[in-house]
C-alpha cells in the first residue's frame, strides 16, 4: 500500500531513476582484462513521456558508417572510469557538457565482436539540450519514445549465433524527415533499459530472461569472456 501511494505521487523520471538504480553494477567486472569502451544512454522527459537520444555514425568514419548508436567510444588513458569515458565521448560527439548529465547507473557490460568490453552508462539529460554534432563522427541526432522498443510494431528479429536473436526497429523522424533502423547492440540495450525504466515487458520474443535480464546478461558476459581469453 505504501509503495502504491509512493508510485502515484512520484514523477515518471523519479520512478525510472528508482528502478534503474536497482541494477547498477558499481565496480563489478572492473577486473576483467579486456580493452574497454563505454556508451552513454541519454534519457529525457518530453511531453510527459520517457525518451532516449540516439546518434547516427558519420559516413566519414572507417567503420559502421550510417549506423544508429549511442554516444560513446573506447576508453583513453586520461579517463578515470567507464563513466568518464561515456561523458567525454558524449561531449566530443554531440557537445553534451558533463555537468549537464545526471548519471543513474552502469549496466552489465557487453563484449562486442572485437572483444571490447562495452559498458552502458544510463543517465538523464535535460529536454532543453540542443545537440551540436561533431560532423566527423555524427551525421544526425534524434530522440524517440523509449516505449518504441517494447512495441511489436516496427520491430523484427532474426536468429543468429546459436539461437540468439538480432533485433531491428524502424523509426521515421518527422522533424528530420528521415527513417532510421536501430539494431544489434543498440537495440538490445534500448529493449532492456525500456523494460527496466518503464516496468513493461516487450510485446515480442526475446532471447533472455525478461524477468531477470541482468542475470541473463551476466551469464552471457562471463561465457563470452571465457571464450575471448582462449
Amino acid at each position: 500500500m505504501l509503495y502504491t501511494c509512493w508510485y502515484r505521487r512520484t514523477s515518471i523520471k523519479e520512478r525510472a531513476k528508482h528502478a534503474l538504480k536497482l541494477y547498477d553494477i558499481g565496480s563489478k567486472y572492473s577486473d576483467l582484462t579486456l580493452p574497454r569502451a563505454s556508451v552513454l544512454v541519454p534519457l529525457l522527459i518530453k511531453n510527459e513521456e520517457l525518451h532516449v537520444l540516439l546518434t547516427v555514425r558519420s559516413m566519414k568514419l572507417h567503420s559502421s558508417q550510417g549506423e544508429v548508436c549511442f554516444p560513446g567510444g573506447k576508453q583513453e588513458k586520461k579517463d578515470g572510469s567507464d563513466i568518464d569515458t561515456a561523458l567525454r565521448e558524449a561531449q566530443e560527439e554531440i557537445g553534451l557538457p558533463p555537468d549537464q548529465v545526471e548519471v543513474i547507473c552502469k549496466l552489465v557490460p557487453i563484449i562486442n565482436k572485437d572483444d571490447i568490453l562495452v559498458t552502458p552508462v544510463v543517465a538523464f539529460i535535460s529536454d532543453t539540450f540542443r545537440p551540436q554534432p561533431n560532423a566527423d563522427e555524427v551525421s544526425d541526432v534524434f530522440i524517440l519514445p523509449l516505449y518504441h522498443f517494447l512495441k511489436s510494431e516496427e520491430h523484427s528479429s532474426t536468429p543468429y549465433n546459436s539461437g540468439m536473436l538480432l533485433h531491428f526497429f524502424t523509426f521515421k523522424d518527422r522533424q528530420l524527415q528521415k527513417s532510421f533502423t536501430i539494431w544489434g547492440f543498440t537495440a538490445q540495450i534500448c529493449i532492456i533499459v525500456g523494460y527496466l525504466a518503464l516496468g513493461q515487458k516487450p510485446l515480442f520474443k526475446v532471447d533472455f530472461d525478461i524477468d531477470n535480464p541482468m542475470a541473463s546478461m551476466e551469464k552471457y558476459l562471463l561465457a563470452k569472456y571465457a571464450t575471448s581469453k582462449l
